[in-house]
């Protein structure tokens, strides 16, 4: 435990010393004050120098030399530096401007030991100082001179037509400026008017150079003193340099982008990087000898001072540079796209994963589209009726075959109610029907309806309820299921159940007449018998007997053929045949012919010429129906007191179809019995069945495929029976 201490200490030790060994310290004499812009970018150049190398630590003392300047303060700040530097070892020494550097050679051998120093600054360098204070071994320069003589010839190649030039330069006395113009004028061979400006205000520049005056401008070499010898803010300075309506040219860059066009400037930033880089090669021993170097000029303008006074450098320089350029789209949004470049893997990622989604969502659409489109397709191709409601009684969906219906376009019907609606026929019948249903479903499951074209349907309905468990939407379902050919079946069997039941009657009727006339036929030829022999036996045989004989015979005859033609009549057919209309109607009136006299009427056949009378069906049934309509019509006409009775039968064709009319003279029918008259059990009469012009109207239409039609005459009722003749084999 103990070694391990001891080699920990050793190890911070010997990191110390090496660290103290490699940093190396640095000591910046500043002739201004913190906030001058000139000396801060200077130093700002030498700090981006020593940031690279690491390990230099700067001390910056600041001489105030702008706002403090006597005797008595140079005293008073050799006894403070003395104080500050007596306990400080520094490697090197670096001087910024012409104050700071008179001010180290002059008080080196009390502040400084043999530290180098490194001067920084755009005035002259004076040789000669350095001798006296035998220190030719000691001082580097970094230099820079201000171009007045190339700056002016380039103001006026720039403007040609320039006629005078303002010059502004606090120093003007000690920098000679006027000097380096009259050089310039020599050499462009060309002169105009020049006005130095030494002691002034920036209040008074400002007023002055406020308006615009046509071929004049500013050249601007410094001003940081006013006439009162106060100092000027650089921030004063560029305001009144931006506000100038005169072009401003200058001979550093400490105000580009800040009112000056431009010119051939002094760097001052790079003047001190180079300060900074030239103190590291020192430092690190690869500088043997005394540096005077003096660095190069930038030529730089400023793009919206170039714009505003229509100047091209072009004209005088080759290579130059543009600043304050109006940033272009990437320039402006640099931070945007940067952090978008950053993001762009992220985003790509975001983007696939998107189209990823909507490809799915697209096709997920898609598939739900062919779905909806079937479920449509399926829907509409069910037969039968369908609707939703919701829970308010809205219309949600249907098929065609609802909106066909009743009769309203889907646009019109879709989430309409049907109580709204119910102002239209075929609603107000559909919403009657679905309210008795909802009262007794099962006396009301089904209703009949009349569709378009007056054609009437029977509809059987069927509810249910639905919810749907995610949107908690409810409402019902109806379905009106077209049960007309099931209804129509239905009555076909009870019609034919009712005709079987029919011909089962008369066939027992049949079997129960057949005995009668068995009965019958028994006696009629004992009477015969007795009839003739009483004849033949008699010796008194006159013509008077004979002929009592023949009448007795004949009503025998006529009796024994109205019970044959009776026993064929009442019995049922057993199955279809072709037969002769006229004669079927003939041999009837023939078996009634006795009841129809006795009642005094009086019926007429008119057989129109070329009739075609032969008809497929069932001859004895035909016979039967036709019997129906003339009892009724006897039944009518002895209700009638007069003698003049008529039952009129016309027979003819028409087209491919045979007519029957029977019209009578009894008055006609009473118009609330005519829809009825063939209904089932509808009578008129009081011990009426109801059954007798509705086994007719089975017979004629269901059984012989024929139409039967009732109206009112003027006289009377006329029935017309309307029978096909489309079969092989037709007799005429």
């Amino acid at each position: 435990m103990k070694y391990k201490k001891l080699l920990l200490l050793f190890f911070i030790l010997f990191n110390t010393f090496a660290f103290a060994q490699f940093e190396k310290n640095v000591l910046i004499l500043n002739s201004y004050h913190r906030g001058f812009l000139y000396s801060d970018n200077i130093i700002k150049g030498i700090e981006q120098s020593f940031y690279k190398r690491g390990e230099v630590d700067i001390n910056v003392l600041y001489m105030d030399y702008k706002r403090v300047n006597s005797k008595l303060y140079l005293k008073k700040l050799v006894d403070l530096y003395s104080l500050q530097l007596k306990r400080r070892q520094y490697d090197l020494i670096i001087a910024i401007d012409k104050f700071a550097y008179d001010f180290a050679i002059k008080n080196y051998n009390k502040l400084f030991k043999n530290e180098q120093i490194v001067y920084s600054g755009i005035e002259e360098f004076d040789k000669s100082k350095l001798e006296k204070y035998n220190l030719q071994n000691r001082v580097h320069a970094i230099l820079s001179r201000r171009d007045i003589t190339d700056n002016i010839k380039f103001i006026s190649k720039v403007i040609p037509k320039l006629k005078k030039l303002y010059i502004i330069n606090d120093s003007l006395s000690s920098e000679k400026t006027n000097i380096y113009v009259e050089k310039a004028f020599k050499q462009m061979n060309k002169r105009f008017e020049v006005e130095y400006i030494q002691y002034s205000t920036l209040k008074k520049l400002s007023d002055e150079f406020s308006v615009k005056k046509l071929n004049e401008a500013i050249f601007f070499v410094k001003f940081y003193e006013n006439e009162k010898k106060n100092l000027n803010k650089d921030s004063e300075i560029a305001r009144f340099l931006n506000s100038s309506k005169l072009a401003v040219f200058a001979t550093d860059d400490l105000f580009l982008k800040k009112g000056i066009v431009g010119g051939k400037l002094v760097p001052i930033v790079k003047l001190g990087q180079e300060t900074g880089q030239v103190a590291l090669d020192i430092l690190d021993n690869k500088i043997d000898f005394m540096v005077r170097k003096s660095i190069a000029y930038d030529y730089k303008f400023d793009s919206l001072k170039l714009g505003e006074y229509k100047i091209n450098p072009y004209y005088y320089y080759n290579n130059y540079e543009i600043v304050n350029k109006p940033l272009d789209f990437f320039e402006k949004h640099r931070t945007f796209l940067e952090i978008l470049f950053l993001l762009f893997p992220l985003l790509v990622l975001l983007v696939i994963g998107l189209l990823h989604n909507i490809y799915s969502r697209r096709k997920t659409e898609k598939l739900l589209k062919e779905r909806i489109d079937f479920d449509e397709t399926l829907l509409n191709a069910i037969e039968s009726p369908i609707f939703w409601q919701n829970k308010d009684g809205r219309i949600v969906d249907f098929n065609t075959k609802f909106s066909s219906m009743i009769g309203i376009s889907q646009e019109n019907l879709y989430l309409s109610s049907l109580r709204k609606l119910r102002g239209i026929k075929r609603v107000g019948n559909l919403l009657l029907a679905l309210e008795n249903y909802s009262k007794k479903p099962e006396n009301n499951s089904h209703f009949n309806f009349e569709i378009k074209d007056g054609k009437k349907r029977v509809y059987l309905i069927k509810q249910a309820k639905y919810k749907d468990e995610k949107s908690e939407n409810s409402g019902l379902v109806t379905i009106l299921t077209d049960i007309t050919k099931e209804k129509e079946i239905e009555q076909e069997k009870e019609r034919n159940q009712e005709f079987l039941i029919q011909q089962s009657k008369l066939a027992e009727i049949g079997e129960i007449f057949s005995a009668i006339a068995h009965q019958w036929k028994a006696p009629l030829v004992e009477i015969t018998t007795i009839a003739q022999e009483s004849f033949y036996t008699n010796e008194d045989n006159n013509k008077e007997s004979e002929s009592y004989v023949k009448d007795i015979m004949t009503q025998v005859k006529y009796m024994n053929d109205t019970i044959n033609d009776f026993q064929d009549f009442i019995k049922p057919s057993n199955k279809k045949t072709i037969f002769d209309v006229h004669e079927a109607i003939s041999s009837l009136l023939k078996i009634v012919e006795h009841n129809i006299r006795f009642n005094y009427i009086k019926i007429n056949i008119n057989l129109k010429t070329n009739t075609n009378v032969m008809v497929y069906g069932y001859r004895n049934e035909f016979m039967q129906s036709l019997l129906n309509i003339i009892n009724n019509a006897k039944d009518e006409l002895v209700k009638k007191d007069f003698n003049n009775r008529n039952v009129n039968i016309e027979i003819f064709n028409d087209q491919d179809k045979l007519l029957i009319t029977i019209k009578d003279n009894a008055g006609g029918i009473n118009e609330k019995d005519m829809e009825n008259i063939f209904n089932p059990y509808y009578s008129t009469k009081e011990d009426g069945s109801g059954i007798g012009l509705y086994m007719t109207k089975v017979i004629i239409e269901d059984k012989m495929n024929g139409k039967i039609q009732v109206k009112n005459t003027k006289v009377g009722a006329c029935f017309t029976i309307i029978l096909e003749q489309n079969y092989e084999n037709t007799r005429t």
